[in-house]
């Protein structure tokens, strides 16, 4: 690699850095972020049981997209969370004016949502925090739970690139079964999965791992030059960029 190509890459990956990244959508990797997907369909499970609610919350909604999708399923009251400010302000613009309340929770933390007992007869969560305690509290009685959880395992060996580990490696089924049951709820479905992550160009590395921080803390060009330059030189040498995806599907629904 010749020292004007070096210097050539790292502006373009500069400029990918500096991207701004709202929501929770990746569509501008389109094609340089190729994901395998698991065997189920999330969303498609979520408009079905939507169908038979009358009250639904969604966790974590980033700036709506995926609820927005599944518009023509919603019941009379949906509500949901986002603690990520400017995915909260997102959300806000584009769900506030279709009845739906979108509200500040840090979900990562501990404390009870500002919801009442048994306010939901779904919950849905797509790769966000979960407190197993508070979604049985918040459920009526035989409400669903639904939830698509990334492996706490997901892509560790890309993180292994850059020195980084998975920083919640037990976020597995193993983890939250256990604590659903002993929160009320029945497991009626568990999925798990595991597939390639493949990335066509080192600045899609760059954008994703801009736009999730918390996979390798205090990520930046500058900082992980290096290990930029080797996923680059794996490229040259005509290697594929290949990771591992995983994540898991978890159905539940409250006893009493």
């Amino acid at each position: 690699m010749l020292d004007t190509d070096l210097n050539t890459f790292i502006d373009i990956w500069k400029q990918e850095e500096s991207r701004p990244f709202t929501g929770w959508d990746f569509s501008y990797l389109d094609g340089r972020m190729l994901e395998d997907q698991p065997p189920w369909s999330y969303l498609a499970r979520a408009g079905e049981l939507m169908q038979q609610a009358s009250a639904v919350l969604d966790m974590g909604t980033g700036g709506g997209e995926r609820l927005l999708r599944l518009r023509d399923d919603w019941p009379q009251k949906v509500v949901a969370t986002e603690d990520y400010p400017p995915n909260v302000a997102l959300a806000r613009e584009r769900l506030g004016p279709l009845g739906v309340r979108v509200e500040v929770v840090a979900l990562l933390r501990d404390g009870p949502m500002p919801f009442l007992d048994r306010e939901f007869d779904l919950v849905l969560n797509r790769h966000s925090g979960l407190d197993c305690n508070e979604v049985a509290r918040i459920l009526s009685p035989g409400g669903a739970f639904l939830t698509q959880q990334v492996h706490g395992l997901w892509a560790q060996d890309l993180l292994a690139v850059f020195g980084a580990r998975p920083q919640w490696p037990d976020a597995t089924p193993d983890y939250y079964l256990p604590r659903l049951e002993r929160a009320g709820l029945q497991i009626e479905r568990v999925e798990e999965w595991q597939g390639k992550l493949v990335f066509t160009d080192v600045g899609a590395i760059v954008y994703y791992l801009k736009a999730v921080p918390w996979n390798v803390p205090g990520f930046s060009v500058e900082r992980h030059r290096e290990h930029l330059l080797g996923l680059q030189r794996r490229l040259d040498n005509g290697e594929v960029l290949t990771f591992q995806a995983r994540k898991y599907l978890i159905e539940a629904r409250k006893i009493t």
